[in-house]
C-alpha cells in the first residue's frame, strides 16, 4: 500500500509541475481588410494597424527591415515597421544616393554611397518618416513606425490581412501617404475572437500627388529594342 501511495504522489508531482511547465496558448483571430479611395478604387499602401483598447500595445521582437533604392526609386514606396525596428538602407543603383529625413520621429542623413552602409538605422519612435534623396529630388518614401506590432499594408487589390491577433477589443486605423484624415480620426472598434476573421472596410479620400516627376531616362540608359 506504501509503494502504491508513493507512487501515485510522484505520479500527481509530475502532473502539476508538467502544468506548471506547459506554456499558455492565448486564443488568437484575424482580420481582413478592404480599403478604397473615394472614389471606389481599391488602395495599395495602406498601412492598417490595431491598437489594444484600454491597454499599451506588447512589443514584440522584430527582424531588421528594408529599404532598397532600386532605379531610383525607394522600394518599398512605405515601409512597415515596429518600434525599435532597425532598417538598412542598400543602394542597389550605379551612381550614388544621399538618404536623409527631416522628420521629428526620425533625423538622420545617410551621405553619398553605393552598396549598403555598414549600420542600419534604428527607429526607436512612432511615427511616419519622410525619406528623400538630395541629389535626386523625385525620389520620396516612407517609413511607418508602428506603436502596436499589429499591422499590415494593402495590396494592389487593396486588401490586407493581419493574423495572429490575440482575441480582444481593439482599435483599427488607417494611414497613406496622400490621405486627407488625420490617422486618429479613422479609428474604428473591433473585436477580435477565435474563428471566422474579422471583416473591416475603409474609404480613404486622397490628396492630390504632389510628387516631382522623374525626367526621362537618357537614351543610353533606355532598354535597347
Amino acid at each position: 500500500m506504501r509503494r502504491w501511495l508513493a507512487l501515485g504522489g510522484a505520479a500527481l508531482a509530475l502532473a502539476l509541475a508538467t502544468a506548471r511547465l506547459a506554456p499558455v496558448v492565448s486564443a488568437a483571430g484575424s482580420v481582413e481588410a478592404l480599403v478604397k479611395d473615394d472614389g471606389g478604387r481599391p488602395l495599395a499602401d495602406v498601412v492598417v494597424s490595431l491598437a489594444p483598447s484600454g491597454a499599451p500595445a506588447p512589443t514584440l521582437p522584430s527582424a531588421t527591415g528594408l529599404m532598397d533604392q532600386q532605379n531610383k526609386t525607394f522600394v518599398p514606396h512605405v515601409l512597415v515597421v515596429p518600434v525599435g525596428t532597425p532598417v538598412t538602407f542598400p543602394n542597389r543603383d550605379n551612381i550614388r544616393h544621399h538618404v536623409y529625413s527631416f522628420s521629428p520621429p526620425k533625423r538622420f542623413e545617410l551621405p553619398l554611397y553605393i552598396g549598403t552602409p555598414a549600420a542600419p538605422v534604428v527607429f526607436d519612435k512612432p511615427g511616419v518618416v519622410v525619406l528623400g534623396c538630395n541629389i535626386h529630388d523625385w525620389m520620396v518614401g516612407y517609413v511607418y513606425v508602428s506603436a502596436t506590432p499589429y499591422f499590415a499594408k494593402t495590396g494592389e487589390d487593396g486588401r490586407a490581412r493581419l493574423g495572429d491577433v490575440p482575441a480582444g477589443a481593439y482599435e483599427a486605423r488607417v494611414w497613406h501617404p496622400r490621405m486627407r484624415a488625420e490617422p486618429d480620426k479613422t479609428g474604428k472598434p473591433i473585436t477580435i475572437a477565435t474563428g471566422d476573421p474579422s471583416q473591416l472596410e475603409f474609404v480613404v479620400a486622397l490628396k492630390s500627388d504632389r510628387r516631382a516627376p522623374a525626367p526621362p531616362r537618357p537614351e543610353y540608359e533606355r532598354p535597347q529594342s
